[in-house]
């Protein structure tokens, strides 16, 4: 298969989270891990640059910094090939250490990502619970989530495609229904143009519509919606208008190519949900 064109760009669920969160204006700090290679020593240099806290990504010896190989077609949609590498290599104990240097004083809000294994989420949601803070989880890659992470009652935050993997119903309204009825606080379910549908509690589906863009690049818009939406919690926002804010911001993101190419800033997305 020839033709394209090829480049090069920082990624990775937790930390284009991270990336999202941190450009929407809070206070971020990301635990995670990277090889001591090439690739490890730029990511972190990104992330920095953006203003993420990077004192809790492990650097580990002998192992491959985590990479992706993204193809988007001329719709903007994409198929993706991970390389999982020091992800999966990310133990409890660095966990532990990361949280350990952590200030948590101010902390308001906890995003997990399912890049890393069961055990680091479990201790990940455990230390989040101690501190007192909002959880919520982006499950993906799908895969069912462990029954500890799902006691902590978490906010999750799936896309359509998730989320019927996830609960074998492929409308997403009746999935965001299912993932409350399972366990979860609530569910805010991303369908890409058709919007996002929450569902929290016994109070039924509510839908948010995002603003009509131009679709560029899909790759990193739920990245950017959990991110945002994580930031608007941490600023003590309600569901709904954390919802809104990062619906807003993930259909800003797909305006431009990259996972972080159009990620927007605190005001990009206010003049988004204000027009």
């Amino acid at each position: 298969v020839t033709g394209g064109v090829f480049e090069m760009a920082g990624g990775g669920k937790g930390a284009n989270q991270a990336v999202a969160a941190a450009r929407a204006g809070a206070s971020v700090a990301m635990v995670g891990a990277v090889g001591a290679d090439e690739f490890g020593e730029r990511l972190l240099e990104e992330l920095a640059g953006e203003g993420v806290s990077v004192a809790g990504v492990a650097r580990l010896p002998g192992v491959a910094t985590g990479l992706a190989a993204i193809v988007v077609d001329e719709q903007g949609e994409n198929q993706i090939a991970v390389a999982s590498g020091a992800n999966h290599e990310l133990g409890v104990g660095d966990v532990e250490r990361a949280f350990g240097e952590l200030d948590l004083s101010r902390a308001r809000c906890a995003l997990l990502s399912l890049e890393v294994g069961d055990d680091v989420l479990v201790e990940g949601a455990a230390r989040a619970a101690a501190a007192g803070v909002a959880l919520v989880v982006n499950p993906a890659p799908a895969r069912p989530l462990p029954p500890e992470l799902v006691a902590r009652r978490p906010i999750v935050t799936p896309n359509a495609g998730e989320a019927a993997a996830l609960t074998g119903r492929d409308d997403p309204a009746d999935a965001a229904v299912a993932l409350v009825e399972s366990g979860a606080a609530a569910a805010l379910v991303t369908a890409g143009a058709n919007g996002v549908f929450v569902a929290a509690g016994s109070v039924g589906v509510e839908r948010f519509r995002p603003p009509g863009v131009s679709v560029r690049d899909t790759t990193g818009a739920g990245d950017t919606f959990s991110g945002v939406f994580a930031a608007g919690l941490a600023r003590g926002w309600e569901l709904d208008r954390a919802a809104r804010w990062a619906t807003a911001a993930a259909a800003l993101s797909v305006t431009k190519p990259g996972a972080r190419g159009g990620m927007p800033t605190a005001g990009e997305i206010e003049a988004a949900v204000a027009s």
